[in-house]
């Protein structure tokens, strides 16, 4: 049985991975963290329930405090929260392996775990991409940890390459998009969106498009975030992307 505390279970993500764990006969959901829960912080919810994994779906002002104090106390963690940044993870990933813990993050749909996947085949035979991250006008972070993510499993295989060097750009520069992990990404915030993530890539005479589109309810991340709470147990330090955990 492995016990799961879920930080963020009132909230839209929180309250579907809940009702999941609990119809799972492999899964004791030990706790719950917040504002208006029993427990109001990770730390305390911790140091008051013993816990194997930690799941974080709270925002991008908290999940680092949260996820680090889940490590202090050898508690693995999925976070399904964005907003960390690279160095973030980095320092995530040292912690854990110094505690001899787990920690995964991504997006945890199907179908993001297979955008990653597709994307990084057709980056060894395509030269050029980049990535458009679509999301709710509300969100703060930019880009989304999706398309953070993509743009990590890209520069894995290679990075792409720019017939016109971004020093050489005229007009604003800005509007080339940022430079993340060698990909160019291009974030959009407008209503009527939930998280969309595309990459395109070109050669000469021909494109190729590949896009993951989130619904407005929380059922396709819920199979993910449970593949990822039964996966952490025994692993060592950060893995990133739910592909990665696709047989």
């Amino acid at each position: 049985m492995i016990r799961v505390c879920v930080a963020g279970v009132t909230g839209w993500m929180g309250r579907a991975v809940a009702k999941a764990i609990n119809a799972a006969a492999d899964l004791e959901l030990t706790a719950g963290v917040s504002r208006s829960g029993n427990f109001s912080s990770v730390a305390e919810a911790l140091d008051s329930i013993p816990t194997d994994v930690l799941v974080d779906y709270t925002n991008a002002k908290v999940v680092k405090g949260n996820v680090l104090a889940a490590v202090k106390r050898h508690v693995n963690v999925v976070i399904g929260s964005s907003g960390l940044s690279d160095s973030d993870y980095m320092e995530i990933d040292v912690r854990a392996r110094e505690q001899g813990i787990g920690a995964i993050s991504g997006n945890f749909t199907l179908t993001a775990g297979l955008l990653c996947r597709l994307a990084a085949e057709a980056a060894r035979h395509m030269q050029a991409w980049e990535v458009i991250d679509y999301a709710r006008a509300s969100k703060l972070d930019s880009p989304s940890g999706t398309a953070r993510d993509l743009a990590e499993r890209l520069n894995r295989v290679r990075a792409p390459s720019l017939a016109v060097p971004l020093s050489q750009t005229e007009g604003a520069r800005e509007a080339r998009g940022a430079t993340v992990a060698g990909s160019q990404v291009h974030s959009l915030r407008l209503p009527s969106f939930t998280v969309s993530t595309e990459v395109v890539f070109a050669s000469e005479g021909e494109r190729l498009s590949i896009r993951h589109d989130a619904g407005e309810t929380p059922a396709p991340y819920v199979a993910g975030t449970l593949l990822a709470i039964r996966a952490v147990p025994g692993r060592i330090g950060l893995t990133r992307g739910l592909d990665l955990l696709l047989s």
